[in-house]
Order: structure tokens, then sequence, then C-alpha cells
């Protein structure tokens, strides 16, 4: 699949069929993130994967107690048989920018000294890229917050401590789903998305 098809074609979903993934597909998918970029190669993030009803369990037992299950709006979701869970490692960053090469920035004492955390940043394109495998892969894919239950499903999956969970992707075989509010939405005109030159220039059909 072309990247512009890809980029075309993804989009969240919501339920899934149980079929498990093949193996050599998720590793496709999985490999996909692994090669995102990131500041000064630090290469700061890791990802647990849950795969299987007992593994993806443990998931949604954590985060989403039984008594709420019965309103929740999205039941296939529960389905979906591998959740990759993306953690970022803050530390990482202020060890790497603390190296000789890196030294210069200001940024090798403490995380607090980031105007922009870079470590959310890399998780951000680590996720993009997966989710952009997954559609080529012809597999459909979720990415969703963790939110309040992040100290809850950190102690669960063993995450060490002063790393941050920067959310979860589901993925799997879509199944029948109907739309969500934010995707009936649209996306936004790039006419009204790109300036050229300075803030209200010239738009990028203008």
């Amino acid at each position: 699949m072309e990247l512009h098809d890809a980029l075309a074609r993804r989009h969240m979903v919501r339920a899934y069929r149980a079929d498990p993934i093949d193996a050599d597909v998720l590793e496709r998918v999985l490999g996909a993130a692994v090669a995102a970029p990131s500041a000064g190669n630090t290469g700061g993030f890791d990802l647990i994967v849950l795969e299987g009803p007992e593994q993806t369990a443990r998931y949604w037992d954590t985060t989403l107690a039984p008594e709420r299950r019965a309103g929740f709006p999205w039941p296939g979701l529960l389905d979906a048989p591998v959740l990759v869970v993306v953690c970022v490692d803050p530390g990482a960053y202020v060890e790497r920018y603390g190296e000789p090469d890196k030294v210069h920035t200001g940024l090798g004492a403490a995380g607090d000294d980031w105007p922009v955390p870079y470590w959310f940043v890399d998780g951000g394109m680590a996720i993009m890229a997966l989710l952009l495998a997954a559609t080529d892969a012809g597999l459909g894919a979720l990415f969703f917050g963790i939110f309040g239950h992040e100290p809850a499903l950190a102690a669960e999956l063993g995450v060490p401590a002063g790393r941050r969970l920067a959310g979860t992707i589901a993925l799997g075989h879509p199944a029948p789903d109907r739309p969500s509010r934010s995707g009936t939405r649209g996306r936004r005109d790039p006419a009204a998305i790109v300036h050229r030159g300075t803030w209200g220039g010239p738009r990028a059909n203008g």
C-alpha cells in the first residue's frame, strides 16, 4: 500500500473480531514503531504487548471495572486480540542529553528543564508509525488514553518507576461497528491549517 493510501484509509476502529493476528504480521507492525525517530536517537520508549484473552483481560480488569462494562459504549473493543501499551522514559532523555555531544543543550540535568517533553513527542511518532503499519497490513487499530488508571496499570504490568504510559493501541481484525461522534466531524481543510511564512500569511492554496 502506498503511504498516501495508508494515510487516507487510516481510522480508529472500536470493534474487533477475536481472531488472533498472524505472528509475522504482528512483528512487522511492531517493527514499524521500533523504527520511529527519536530525539538524539535516544529510543526512550518501550512497548508492552498483551496478546490473547488472558493477557488482555488483565488490562481491562485494571482499567474498566466489570460493573462499568454494561454501559460501556464500545463493547467490541474488549474483543481486540492485541493491546500495545506505549511506555516512555523521561530519564533516558535526560541521560542522553547529558552525554558529551548533547551537554551543550542544557537538557541533561532534569526533565523539568525540557520546555517540550520530547519523550511524549517520540512516543507519539512511534504510535503513528504503528497505526499506519496496521492499516498497511489490513488490520484495524485504535489509540486511546489511560488517564487516571496509569498508576494501577503500571503496577499491574510491572513498569519500572519513572516511566510514563503514553497510551494504548488496540489491534485486530475489524468487526462491524457504529461510528463515533468524533469520526463524524471530518477533518480540517488543509487550506485552513497550513500557514506560509507567518501565522495568518498566505494559505496552502492562496
